[in-house]
């Protein structure tokens, strides 16, 4: 997933939410709430956060990962941390 735009980044989740978790794809929509609309758990979220470390080489911080409510929020974190990881 080095892809850097938000909809590049955003169609990467989806994808590894797609095949990591059998998450229907027609739920897989920006404003859709991870642990609402996706039916994730908190250990999934964990999960998710580390398999998005694993394909990127970021790091997101408990203060990112507090924040993220939708997957919107996600590729929003992600695109952040590439753009000051290019700094």
């Amino acid at each position: 997933m080095q892809k850097h735009t938000k909809e590049e980044i955003l169609a990467g989740i989806c994808e590894l939410l797609e095949k990591e978790f059998d998450i229907d794809r027609a739920k897989l929509v920006p404003e859709a709430k991870l642990f609402e609309d996706l039916d994730l758990d908190s250990i999934d979220a964990i999960d998710m956060v580390v398999r998005l470390k694993q394909k990127t080489g970021l790091e997101i911080g408990a203060d990112d990962f507090k924040s993220i409510r939708t997957l919107g929020d996600v590729a929003g974190v992600i695109e952040r941390l590439f753009a000051e990881q290019a700094k």
